[in-house]
């Protein structure tokens, strides 16, 4: 009966994070993300990845569950489909509807996250010759672009998740996705090397 329910994982190089895919939509169009036991109330799914020992986050947006660790991790090892699947199975909401009900308007997540990127990340990214500008927010979605020295660096996406999305998490845990629009193919770059 698994069968039916194909899920593929990708770690992370760093491999302490993986993104699960899941072959149909877990929260369609949504995204929600779950940093400690408290916040996992709104999702039985999460809360049961966050009772595994070193899990630290969940994020799951429509048809992907992203889990976070303390360290690398042998993802396979961790049995993370099969929770997912159980809770597919179950035919309950995979994040329940009061999730939603008490997320800040997307003026005020604007706002907190420009004075971040002005005030902390800004500064730190402008000694590499980069910068960080914020597109949009939608709903919990942040949408970043990364330009000058950030643009096309090979260490681009180590800085997006290991430094400016943990700062935007730290400012504001109910944030869902945090996208990158940034064309990193585009533009002049000593450090981009485009693969064969």
């Amino acid at each position: 009966m698994d069968a039916e329910i194909r899920i593929t994982g990708e770690p992370s190089r760093t491999g302490d994070r993986c993104a699960f895919t899941v072959d149909r939509p877990l929260f369609p169009g949504e995204s929600a993300h779950f940093g400690d036991a408290a916040s996992g109330a709104h999702s039985l799914l999460a809360a049961e990845l966050l009772a595994i020992p070193g899990v630290e986050s969940v994020l799951i947006a429509d048809n992907m569950v992203t889990v976070s660790a303390a360290h690398p991790v042998d993802w396979p090892a961790l049995g993370i489909g099969n929770v997912i699947r159980k809770h597919i199975r179950s035919g309950g909401p995979i994040v329940s509807e009061d999730y939603f009900r008490n997320l800040p308007a997307e003026g005020d997540l604007k706002w907190a996250i420009r004075d971040l990127l002005e005030r902390q990340i800004n500064p730190a990214v402008a000694a590499h010759g980069g910068y960080v500008e914020l597109i949009d927010v939608r709903k919990n979605n942040v949408y970043l672009r990364l330009g000058g020295g950030c643009q096309g660096c090979g260490a681009a996406d180590v800085t997006l998740k290991q430094g400016i999305e943990k700062a935007i998490r730290d400012l504001a845990p109910v944030v869902g996705e945090i996208l990158d629009t940034t064309d990193h193919a585009a533009g002049r770059n000593p450090f981009y090397a485009p693969s064969k």
